[in-house]
């Protein structure tokens, strides 16, 4: 089986879809360009399949090198034979190859070695043989004693020779590969206490399940409660299982003299080699697979977050809470412009307090500001009531506050991005800026800041960092490109996530951009040094001009297919003038009149491609994050000690993960939906349900204000 061949099967696609895909991600494509600009070739395959596909294609070549690598290796010591050779090249798993590599490996200095430098593998040939002519094993053994060689003694000869068998039953692909399955199928993951102290890790001090049932989260937990010394892992499978199997593979029917020794180098084969490596890997799987599923969360949180829609147009304060340093502030214009900065205390005397209300006053008056962001780190209650006592203040003021996840705020500020940024402000005022920005528009003050350090996951720094890295840069690249940029405001770290734009050629198109003026054209693009044809392929339709010379570079309708636009348009009897105008509302049901299959072969494009032209056409420059709910704005504020059980409220998902969802209900600690209390219906996991940014209706189940804990449903809601 070929690997397109494979990748259809493992996908589900059409040998055709994944063919044509291959193609284009060896020309250079980035994922972005072939799901928007290339739906005829991919059958209209979306970015979140096109990402398994390439990760996929990644693997199993490095899998057919790795096959390739090994059958040259053995072949190189002479011990490659054509069953040898099939028997690797049916490997669907590299853990498969390395098992059947591993007998022709070299070897670090082992027992096994050992005792064959002593000259003892013929002792060993002839035990493992349990021939039953072979009646006085210490008599043969006897010959295999030599001071020169360190063989003192039968004894040490034939323990030198159970050594030899005993890695030789451990390097046994076979052996290993059923062994692994019985350890996973009948085996519990043990934890318990490796100290007396209370931890969070508490629950798994004496704790047992399946390694076939356990919940991903409950892993990671666990890996980092080993970790951390707090406790002892273990698996228990069903030893007697495991060495039936070996016996009966191992030991010939008929006894003889040698097989008691045989069977203690299986027993050995087993409790020394085998079971020690086959619980590394096992549990190195299970790690695995919960750190895919993390990241799998982490991944949708990350877009969710990027895909919040902006509050575009309004004059902001920003808040970042701080006790001993003070409150810092930011004020922003509607598009993003820094007017003001400054510190408060909200948390120290009531003249500073009263002296911090007059101060904010002040700003609202001056700049006519319109929303206050406050961040929702320390110290963010005591500032969201102070920001509400101002607010009550002010009568008939249009003024509203909302909380902004500030997660990565303090990371952006001490950067070299933000330094470059905003070089006349200290870090603590930077952070306040982005605050201020981040309501304005999410996606383009959070690209600024490395997704990592975005906290809408679980056991980030637990993960493999260079995996979660790609997974979470895709997330990025395919939310930037999904809203798009303004070519004329975009900064670089914006531009630096649009599709083959890389952060020097995001740097150059901001210097050409000062040094020349507003783009007025794409076209223009290809003047930017080292821009070349292939980048302009790429990003040109990810790119809007407003107010250019071409309507159409205000769409996401690709430089290529402008002429097929034109050919739309004039079909339906339209211009180019009716694109800016926004006077395109009938040109969908023109079109389905005209024939849509008359008129892609006119405009000489697919019918996706068609569509996709017919709707930018309509809607030119559309944000698909206007068709996300809005973001609560309070005016006022509410403690812990306020909630009572039964209470119903509104408010925002804040965090989603395996267990449950996070709420933000107005009091300073959000709230736990806890998974089973989700929907009334079974839920498989929360992201079924749930979606940060979600604005949800929920009910206090109970409330621990001396643990700071808040319990919510949303059945029956």
């Amino acid at each position: 089986m070929t690997i397109n061949e494979q990748l259809a099967k493992e996908l589900d696609l059409k040998l055709w879809q994944v063919e044509h895909t291959v193609a284009l991600i060896d020309e250079g494509n980035t994922i972005p360009f072939i799901a928007r600009y290339r739906k005829e070739a991919t059958g209209e395959l979306d970015d979140e399949i096109l990402r398994v596909l390439s990760e996929r294609l990644t693997y199993l070549r490095n899998m057919e090198e790795r096959k390739a690598d090994v059958k040259r290796i053995i072949e190189e010591q002479g011990n490659l034979t054509p069953e040898l050779a099939a028997a690797i090249d049916a490997c669907v798993k590299l853990t498969e190859i390395e098992d059947i590599y591993r007998p022709f490996r070299p070897k670090r200095k082992t027992r096994a070695t050992i005792a064959k430098a002593k000259g003892l593998q013929p002792l060993a040939d002839i035990l493992y043989a349990q021939n039953p002519e072979d009646t006085d094993i210490e008599t043969i053994a006897e010959q295999y004693i030599s001071e020169e060689k360190e063989v003192a003694s039968v004894g040490d000869a034939l323990q030198g020779a159970m050594d030899i068998i005993a890695e030789t039953i451990s390097d046994n692909a076979e052996h290993r590969k059923k062994i692994r399955e019985i350890t996973f199928s009948t085996g519990l993951i043990q934890s318990l206490a490796a100290k007396e102290d209370d931890s969070v890790y508490r629950m798994y001090y004496d704790f047992a399940e399946a390694c076939s049932k356990i919940a991903p989260h409950r892993v990671l937990a666990i890996d980092r409660g080993e970790k951390e010394g707090f406790l002892s892992v273990h698996i228990e499978c069903d030893t007697d299982k495991i060495l039936n199997y070996l016996f009966k593979k191992e030991l010939k029917k008929t006894p003889s003299a040698s097989t008691r020794y045989v069977e203690e180098a299986v027993k050995d084969a087993y409790s020394r080699l085998i079971e020690p490596s086959i619980e590394r890997e096992i549990r190195g799987e299970l790690t695995d697979t919960a750190q895919e599923q993390a990241m799998t969360v982490f991944k949708v949180n990350l877009k969710n977050l990027l895909m919040q829609p902006p509050i575009p147009n309004k004059v902001v304060i920003g808040l970042d809470p701080g006790y001993r340093t003070g409150c810092k502030v930011g004020v922003v214009d509607g598009t993003g412009k820094v007017l003001d900065t400054g510190v408060i205390f909200v948390t120290h005397s009531e003249a500073q307090k009263q002296s911090a209300a007059e101060y904010i006053k002040g700003l609202i008056v001056k700049y006519d500001v319109d929303l206050i962001s406050i961040g929702n780190g320390t110290a963010s209650k005591e500032t969201e009531m102070f920001a509400a006592e101002v607010l009550k203040s002010l009568p008939n003021t249009k003024v509203k506050y909302i909380i902004t996840n500030e997660a990565g705020a303090s990371v952006y500020s001490a950067s070299k991005l933000g330094a470059e940024e905003f070089p006349d402000f200290d870090v603590t005022k930077r952070s306040a800026i982005s605050i201020a920005r981040r309501v304005q528009d999410p996606l383009a003050e959070l690209v600024k800041i490395e997704p990592k350090a975005i906290g809408v996951g679980q056991y980030q720094h637990d993960m493999n960092q260079k995996r979660l890295g790609e997974i979470l840069g895709g997330v990025v690249e395919d939310a930037v490109n999904s809203v798009g940029a303004d070519l004329n405001t975009a900064s670089a770290p914006l531009l630096s996530h649009i599709s083959g734009i890389s952060g020097a050629l995001a740097k150059n198109i901001v210097t050409y951009r000062e040094e020349n003026g507003a783009f007025t054209s794409r076209a223009q693009l290809k003047k930017v040094p080292k821009l070349g044809p292939k980048a302009f392929e790429q990003c040109a339709g990810f790119l809007r001009i407003k107010d250019g010379k071409n309507p159409l570079d205000n769409t996401s309708v690709h430089p290529e297919s402008y002429n097929a636009a034109k050919v739309i348009l004039e079909k339906c009897d339209y211009t180019a003038a009716d694109i800016s105008s926004n006077n395109l509302g009938d040109l969908a049901e023109k079109a389905k009149k005209y024939g849509l299959e008359k008129l892609a072969e006119e405009a000489e494009v697919g019918i996706p491609t068609l569509n996709d032209i017919i709707n930018e056409l309509i809607k030119p420059g559309r944000d698909p994050r206007d068709e996300v709910e809005q973001p609560i704005l309070k005016t006022d504020v509410m403690g812990i000690d306020d909630l009572k059980e039964g209470m119903i409220l509104t408010g925002t998902v804040r965090n989603v993960i395996d267990f449950g969802a996070f709420v933000d209900i107005g009091v300073h600690q959000d709230g736990l939906v806890h998974i089973s209390q989700l929907a009334d219906k079974y839920v498989k996991h929360p992201m079924d349900i749930v979606s940060i940014g979600d604005i949800v209706k929920v009910k206090v189940l109970e409330v621990d204000t001396q643990k700071n804990r808040i319990s919510l449903t949303m059945k029956g809601l």
